[in-house]
């Protein structure tokens, strides 16, 4: 079907009513293999690591939502993350934001390091620091915007022009806005990454990663990879994430909302020192954020006073579960440093100590807000 509203695509695109029953939801394909007519004429699926129904449903409709020509869904972002980057050689090298999820950067420096990639992290925003971090080796600037966990925005638009006049392709990972708020294939990106498990997820109940790209080469390349390398979801995860995708631009909605709500208690609240939303006119990237994005997310993070503090805080709550993770219907509470970024203590990524993230859900706004302020209390 074809329409112009992504809120509608993503409950048909992909899912017409299934053959023979009728199903309107895609079924559960939990198979492994398929029968095959002859030995030498394959069905469109003949081996589940190489392809599922469920999970080409998926696959459609998050590629129609991107705007990309194809999906390739995976077991977790880390697994979509991994197989992209075996398209590169050893000697190839890699613009990394200077504010990214410590797992990327892990990966980047502890896995694919010693196999011979290379990496220089700089600040996307600024111009000249990107322009000067590039190579002639360079074949991926990998972006996060709205970033992990400091919410930095990067102009894709901008980044897309230098990057492309070098010769390298542009990463987005569209994780924490999600195709419901921003679409960076439309402004430039050349490769979106997602955690499934997040915002397209949305109930804590899965694990999985994808990739959305229009661009051929890559797209004829990563499907020989996602067989060669099997890091594909199972059918039920394929399932659960497509079921969440139906709902996706409502969810959005009601996180940005609150989202916006909570950002706004906390910055006028005494021991609160800063706080990281892009949808504060205060915000570095509020401007291009307002360019870029339809809204500006669910993810808060604040400062305050002192390492002890922000774990008493942290500690305190009540309906903000203190978890990893984020983008579910609950909300969720962390400290970065500790936990989801630990892999970046003591190198340039590391982040502040006092740094709390909010992961904030679909719960009344009044609640949440009463939940923080009763944590921030001495």
């Amino acid at each position: 079907m074809t329409s112009d509203h992504g809120d509608t695509r993503a409950i048909h695109e992909g899912q017409d009513p299934d053959l023979p029953f009728g199903a309107v939801t895609v079924p559960i394909y939990q198979t492994s293999t398929y029968a095959q007519d002859d030995i030498a004429v394959p069905k469109v699926w003949d081996y589940g690591r190489g392809g599922n129904p469920t999970r080409d449903a998926f696959e459609i409709a998050l590629a129609s939502l991107e705007g990309g020509d194809r999906c390739f869904a995976f077991a977790s972002g880390m697994s979509a993350e991994t197989t992209l980057l075996l398209t590169l050689r050893p000697g190839d090298h890699v613009v990394l934001a200077d504010d990214v999820y410590g797992g990327t950067y892990r990966l980047l420096t502890k896995v694919l390091g010693p196999w011979g990639l290379e990496m220089t992290t700089c600040d996307l925003a600024d111009a000249d620091a990107l322009a000067s971090a590039m190579r002639p080796e360079t074949r991926f600037v990998w972006v996060e915007t709205p970033s992990n966990p400091l919410l930095k925005i990067v102009d894709i638009q901008a980044v897309a022009a230098l990057a492309h006049a070098s010769g390298a392709r542009v990463v987005v990972d569209n994780t924490f806005a999600s195709p419901a708020l921003q679409l960076p294939l439309d402004l430039g990106a050349d490769i979106v990454v997602h955690s499934v498990t997040k915002y397209i997820g949305g109930h804590s109940d899965l694990i999985g990663g994808a990739l959305v790209t229009s661009d051929t080469e890559l797209i004829e390349r990563l499907a020989f990879l996602v067989n060669a390398v099997g890091a594909v979801p199972g059918p039920m995860d394929a399932f659960l994430a497509l079921r969440g995708l139906k709902t996706l631009g409502v969810r959005m909605q009601r996180h940005c909302g609150n989202a916006a709500a909570v950002a706004s208690f906390l910055s006028s609240h005494e021991k609160v020192n800063q706080v990281y939303y892009p949808g504060l006119p205060s915000h570095d990237g509020h401007a291009v954020a307002t360019t870029q994005m339809s809204d500006f997310g669910g993810m808060v993070s604040f400062t305050v006073a002192s390492p002890d503090e922000a774990a008493r805080v942290a500690r305190s709550t009540r309906l903000f579960v203190l978890a990893e993770s984020l983008g579910a219907v609950e909300s969720l509470i962390e400290l970065p440093g500790p936990m989801t970024h630990a892999s970046v203590s003591g190198s340039p990524l590391e982040v502040p100590a006092n740094l709390i993230r909010l992961s904030v859900g679909l719960e009344h706004p009044d609640d949440l807000i009463a939940d923080l302020a009763r944590a921030l209390a001495p």
